[in-house]
């Protein structure tokens, strides 16, 4: 108790927490329980022996009282599930409590690019190169959305062949799921209740996922898996849906803040004694993945708070956008140990004791690109207009292209 409370303090103010009442809704249901069930056999007792006035007389008010049970029951459980579905995970024990201003940069690649010419920002760029169509993006869904055109959608296709045959070399396996999903799936992901407001939901109660880990959590649900097949290694493409709820801030435009964006998400179920080392495994694909970009980043520790409700542990890989003079975020990599798993009653057989146990899920974007694209022609930006296009995509463009260069205005 002493130790759940402490952990969960790390992300939550003392205000927000009531174990208390919690435990005590435990107890009741525990007393209701054995209370139903000692009146039911009590009925049972009194069926076998013969129907006199009083046999009847007892048994009507027998089962007035079990009727009046069974409906506290469920009542103090529909209120004890209530309350546990808003509890968080617990932090790992090396994950210190605080909100974002206690996140630890713990790795950095390559420094902050320099420019002897005044840099253009990405709408600026992405406008003269031709490559993204913001204001017909506008018009056709309105804010928070774009429209990738030319070698603009040739490059988000490219970022995103190159991240689906990293994958596929790591031996992980290729799902496209579907992109919408039910209730019962947000909540096993840890999306419900909580971000309710920040989904998409359609008039037949399906939300549009926000990432594919919403439904690679859900691949396994309530199944038992044979120990020697963990770990289980997916990743899966998706278009992500997001509300965003709020205003637009001014240096959130074009593509850093938006409801729609590509993503290639990496998933694993894991036996719990290699879940850190299959955390690690993650965190490394990430930035390898990055760093075959050659671009800016760094990879951020974040503190309990900044977490996801789900997760026990996540780090961040943020690039740097030169215009803002800040980093976002393109990956998450997190590890939710049993609690997904415990939601979703996935287990696994342990072959020595034949007794089964909860699977640990992770999951971590591989990578997210609507801000892949911004940091690409911020940092690779030339003098005279044009940008460098990172090495690794150039196979998947037109010739091996090498260079955007700003178009006429005609062709815009």
């Amino acid at each position: 108790m002493a130790e759940v409370k402490e952990g969960l303090l790390k992300r939550l103010a003392p205000e927000k927490l009531d174990l208390e009442k919690i435990i005590a809704l435990d107890d009741e249901r525990r007393r209701l329980t054995k209370a139903t069930e000692e009146l039911k056999a009590e009925r049972n007792k009194y069926s076998k022996t013969k129907p006199t006035a009083e046999v009847i007389t007892t048994m009507k008010a027998v089962g007035a009282e079990i009727t009046k049970l069974d409906g506290a029951l469920a009542e103090t459980e529909a209120e004890l599930q209530a309350r546990l579905s808003e509890l968080p995970n617990i932090p790992a024990p090396d994950v210190v409590a605080g909100d974002k201003e206690n996140n630890e940069v713990i790795y950095t690649y390559g420094k902050k690019p320099k420019f002897d010419f005044t840099p253009r920002n990405h709408v600026e760029l992405a406008t003269a190169l031709g490559v993204v169509d913001y204001e017909r993006g506008v018009k056709m869904s309105g804010n928070g959305f774009w429209c990738y055109k030319n070698i603009g959608a040739l490059m988000e296709w490219a970022l995103l062949s190159h991240f689906i045959n990293f994958h596929n070399r790591n031996g992980y396996q290729f799902l496209i799921p579907p992109f919408m999903l039910t209730e019962q799936s947000a909540y096993i992901s840890g999306h419900l209740p909580k971000f309710r407001d920040d989904l998409f939901w359609t008039q037949d109660k399906l939300c549009l996922n926000a990432t594919s880990e919403m439904m690679l959590g859900n691949y396994h649900r309530g199944e038992i898996l044979d120990e020697q097949q963990l770990p289980l290694k997916y990743f899966a493409y998706s278009p992500c849906f997001r509300r965003e709820a709020g205003s637009y801030r001014q240096e959130e435009r074009g593509m850093i803040r938006g409801h729609q964006f590509n993503k290639i998400e990496m998933f694993i179920l894991s036996h719990p004694e290699k879940s850190w080392e299959m955390f690690a495994e993650m965190v490394a694909n990430t930035k390898k993945l990055m760093e075959s970009l050659d671009l800016h980043f760094q990879v951020s520790k974040l503190a309990a708070g900044d977490c996801s409700a789900a997760m026990a542990k996540t780090y961040d890989l943020e690039v740097y956008i030169p215009s803002m003079g800040i980093y976002k975020e393109v990956s998450s990599v997190s590890n939710a140990l049993e609690y997904q798993a415990r939601r979703g009653n996935i287990r696994y057989k342990n072959k020595e004791t034949g007794q089964n146990g909860l699977v640990c899920t992770l999951n971590g974007s591989g990578l997210a690109t609507s801000r892949l694209l911004p940091a690409i022609l911020e940092q690779n930006q030339q003098a005279d207009g044009s940008v460098v296009i990172p090495k690794i995509l150039r196979p998947y463009l037109p010739r091996g292209m090498k260079v955007l260069k700003p178009i006429d205005k005609e062709q815009k």
